[in-house]
């Protein structure tokens, strides 16, 4: 009998010193496999791992079973915690509205304990300063997310606040006279609101002038300033913000007719035929264009599988992690489809108006509150315009594509409302430039352009339609696409905060001093 046990025993503990030996084989297989798979943790790979990945581009990573309109919600669960970060940046992605609460009464007390300051002008720009900022502060920790959470929702939520108050400062400008608005303007910059001369670029136009033979190629030179790069970045981004090449392409070549068409308003659109065509629409426009379609081709065909930071076995892996932050975390692409239906045309139509009323407005609003073209403000107007439009293109085309969604977004309601204001400023203030009369062969070619956009969409859509018949099957599969869209978003904001947990912290602990 006794013998019987020790055998038994002695069978259980190297069934046992078999299991570890097991154990420890994977563990460190895995860790060599963790190494190889580093290189590829974030970036595109070949094939789509088991993991559900993140791409919306690729029919195999979809939930939704086959063409049924049933949601794969088992699927789902069990690829649930793919979508999370894993504790990685769980503790920034709260809203720590208590935090926030105390800090601002923080400061508010230190200013109510400060000496009073007679100075009537500096306290209202202070207190007009401090006002905006706790709105500011107040929007970025309630305000609910937007469609885009990378590299952080607090930034989406800030670039909205502050269209929120660039809004209410237009509004302000509006019930202002000309020149109180540009005295205004120098309580941001005392160098703003002086009278100032529009560069003309028309003139000579020769690309080698015979008249300089110590410089024959001056005109070139004069026409490479700030603009050219500004020109072929904004095009990149504009690229990313459309996502689609014939938008693109309308919208570039449409501004250069109305430079033409404006020319006699503003000296600044007066160009020569070769900076219009070949410097600003084929190689800045053009190249801009270019890049940014390589971008949504990338951004389309990447794999957007995504590990948490403690998952990550090497230190390469995490940096990695960390600088994809700041890139998507998942891809829509857009399709207009403006031909689909008489209403999906007419939208489209109403966005490339609304691109060329924002483009328009950049340069009347310098030309009417006389900012110099250079000045930081403007820039400042062009890099917050460019998350604004991204937000509100988003939210547009979700509600023209998504049949679940009927309310109109709100960052694109407050751009429409930003650029209509703008309108109206320049209108107020240039009446007397925009009230100039158009040259008889400019109203000849917009007219016969019109009445040719509108034989065009009687005849597509009324006599001889060529439209895509909109059908049952194809609501259902955009309702598909968006439930999956939205069920990836809503999954990206880590519901537990395990950062500063000291209990998660103990077992992370235990289990290396196991693995040693």
């Amino acid at each position: 009998m006794r013998y019987r046990k020790e055998k038994r025993r002695h069978s259980r503990r190297m069934m046992e010193s078999e299991k570890m030996e097991s154990a420890e084989r994977r563990r460190v297989e895995g860790g060599q496999e963790g190494e190889k798979e580093d290189e590829f943790d974030l970036l595109r790979d070949d094939t789509p791992g088991p993991e559900f990945a993140n791409d919306l581009s690729r029919s195999d990573s979809s939930p939704i079973i086959g063409n049924s309109p049933m949601h794969d919600w088992e699927s789902e669960k069990t690829t649930e915690k793919e979508f999370f970060d894993d504790g990685t940046m769980t503790y920034f992605w709260r809203a720590h509205t208590l935090t926030t609460l105390v800090f601002m009464i923080c400061f508010l007390l230190y200013e109510a304990l400060s000496p009073p300051d007679e100075d009537m002008v500096d306290n209202t720009k202070r207190g007009i300063v401090a006002s905006l900022s706790a709105f500011i502060l107040l929007g970025v920790t309630v305000t609910p997310d937007g469609p885009f959470k990378r590299p952080h929702p607090a930034i989406w939520r800030l670039t909205f606040i502050i269209s929120i108050v660039y809004e209410l400062g237009l509004i302000f400008v509006l019930y202002q006279s000309a020149s109180g608005a540009r005295q205004l303007l120098k309580h941001i910059d005392p160098k703003l609101g002086e009278p100032m001369e529009e560069k003309d670029y028309g003139g000579n136009c020769h690309l080698y002038d015979h008249e300089r033979p110590d410089d024959p190629f001056h005109n070139i030179k004069d026409k490479l300033d700030l603009f050219v790069p500004l020109h072929f970045f904004g095009w990149w981004m504009k690229t990313l913000l459309l996502r689609d090449w014939w938008l693109c392409w309308v919208v570039s070549v449409m501004f250069e007719l109305l430079e033409y068409t404006l020319e006699h308003q503003l000296p600044n659109f007066s160009e020569c035929w070769w900076d219009h065509w070949i410097m600003d629409a084929l190689v800045c426009n053009g190249l801009g264009i270019y890049c940014g379609l390589q971008s949504l081709k990338y951004f389309s065909m990447k794999i957007y599988h995504w590990r948490g930071l403690w998952n990550i076995p090497t230190y390469r892996g995490k940096l990695r992690r960390i600088i994809a932050q700041f890139g998507p975390y998942v891809w829509v692409d857009y399709d207009w489809k403006p031909l689909s239906s008489l209403g999906r045309w007419f939208s489209v139509l109403a966005i490339i108006a609304m691109f060329l009323i924002t483009e328009l407005n950049t340069f009347y609003l310098k030309f009417v509150l006389w900012v110099e073209p250079g000045h930081w403000v403007n820039l400042v107007r062009l890099i917050f315009i460019l998350p604004w439009g991204a937000v509100a293109l988003r939210e547009v085309f979700q509600f023209l594509d998504d049949p679940d969604v009927t309310k109109f977004g709100r960052q694109s309601w407050l751009f429409l409302s930003i650029v209509c204001t703008e309108l109206l400023i320049v209108i107020k203030f240039g009446w007397d430039t925009v009230t100039i009369p158009f040259p008889r062969h400019v109203i000849s070619m917009w007219l016969g352009f019109l009445v040719l956009l509108v034989l065009w969409t009687v005849w597509n859509f009324y006599i001889n339609p060529h439209t895509f018949k909109v059908d049952n099957k194809d609501i259902e599969r955009r309702r598909e696409h968006w439930i999956q869209v939205r069920a990836i978003e809503t999954k990206l904001s880590p519901s537990e905060s395990r950062l500063f947990d000291p209990q998660f912290f103990f077992n992370k602990f235990m289990q290396r001093t196991k693995e040693d």
